[in-house]
């Protein structure tokens, strides 16, 4: 089987000039997954390129995938991904997929980055301070979901009330307040986030309805999670376009 023409010129825009050792060692593997995965994936649900690789990048991390995801993160860069937009994603998995997980992608986006010759530290992005991270957190909790927070932190037993306090100051407030992505594309990453590792569709159904809200309809979480699919797999992305058909069927 010959790697079709359009899988190829999708592969090359991120690659260019790069020959895979598994296309030495592993031929029919690659020749069946790029054909599918740069080729039939692509064109199934046209997305900006860079967002492509932004929720690919958000998935990856979730995933703890972090071999596949250095390969990604020099294809990002290829086409445009700014380093502050990779840093974002990176700093947006902490609440999400825990520090255990994300560490080893902090250290792998620095050393990308000193091949490349990307001065670190890069530029500050926060935005809120002590005082206004919770209001700042709550503000945007409310905008998304509505009044759902407000009943979720009333129902919310006494001695875990400091767990909702956490979701709105930091979760909220220390990460989704910062510059370099807009609350948008920040939602989206959550949402290929949770998407990708699996087992969370409370979560994801309430994602759903802040993608929503904020403007990121059904067409583009469908076409997220075929970007995602060569990524994480049939089970998880099944499992999340059921999430995705039951909150936009209602």
């Amino acid at each position: 089987m010959a790697i079709t023409e359009a899988a190829q010129r999708n592969h090359d825009q991120l690659f260019p000039g790069h020959v895979s050792t598994l296309k030495v060692s592993d031929p029919e593997l690659i020749e069946i997954f790029d054909n599918w995965a740069f080729g039939e994936v692509v064109e199934a649900a046209g997305m900006d390129i860079r967002l492509r690789l932004m929720v690919q990048l958000a998935a990856l991390i979730a995933c703890h995938a972090v071999g596949e995801y250095r390969a990604m993160l020099d294809g990002a860069l290829n086409v445009g991904v700014t380093p502050v937009e990779v840093k974002e994603i990176v700093y947006q998995a902490v609440p999400y997929a825990g520090m255990g997980t994300v560490f080893d992608f902090i250290h792998a986006t620095n050393d990308v980055f000193r091949n490349r010759g990307i001065a670190l530290p890069l530029e500050e992005q926060s935005t809120t301070t002590v005082q206004t991270r919770h209001a700042e957190g709550l503000a945007i909790q409310q905008r998304f979901f509505g009044g759902r927070i407000d009943v979720m932190i009333a129902q919310s037993p006494k001695d875990q009330l400091h767990i909702q306090h956490f979701l709105s100051a930091n979760c909220f407030g220390d990460w989704y307040t910062r510059k370099g992505l807009d609350l948008k594309t920040r939602e989206l990453l959550t949402f290929a986030m949770l998407a990708a590792l699996g087992g969370c569709e409370p979560q994801l159904s309430g994602h759903v309805a802040g993608n929503l809200a904020i403007g990121n309809d059904r067409q583009v979480l469908i076409g997220t999670l075929t970007q995602l699919l060569p990524f994480i797999g049939y089970p998880r992305t099944l499992n999340a376009l059921r999430v995705v058909n039951e909150a936009t069927s209602a």
